[in-house]
């Protein structure tokens, strides 16, 4: 048998390793729509502020939950992020961070940003764009609306 035959059989036995190299798509904030997922983008936070802060850290039992909420933005809009636990430390006032595979969360009818155990955010040099602070998409509420067939 010849070698371009066994690899072109290695590689299709492979099952589909070629979308573990996709190359992320950066989307901008005025592009998030209400669930959606798979997000990355690069944003600067506006704020941060406390909500829940619950359990003990010296104790073993209880888990330490903390969750704050985090205006953050780019230059074409800003959104409410939802930060949970260590997440909550990298997300200082002024910080420039990169959230991956975020996903869209409703919450009283209005979309939040959020990570969960499948996506990463991360603290990167600081971007040169300001916050565009007056197109919030957190502040537009969407009602549910079942179409009929």
């Amino acid at each position: 048998m010849s070698t371009a035959a066994a690899g072109g059989q290695g590689q299709q036995g492979s099952g589909g390793a070629a979308p573990a190299k996709r190359k992320p798509v950066f989307v901008k904030v005025d592009q998030l729509k209400p669930g959606t997922s798979g997000h990355t983008l690069t944003v600067k936070v506006a704020n941060s502020k406390m909500v829940l802060q619950k359990g003990r850290a010296a104790s073993t039992h209880l888990r330490h939950t903390r969750i704050a909420e985090c205006l953050v933005g780019d230059e074409t809009g800003s959104i409410v992020f939802t930060a949970r636990n260590d997440q909550v430390d990298l997300m200082q006032p002024d910080a420039t961070v990169i959230i991956r595979n975020a996903k869209i969360d409703m919450f009283k009818g209005s979309m939040r940003l959020a990570v969960d155990k499948w996506g990463r955010v991360e603290v990167t040099e600081p971007a040169k764009f300001t916050v565009k602070e007056d197109n919030n998409l957190s502040l537009v509420e969407y009602e549910l609306v079942n179409v009929e067939e």
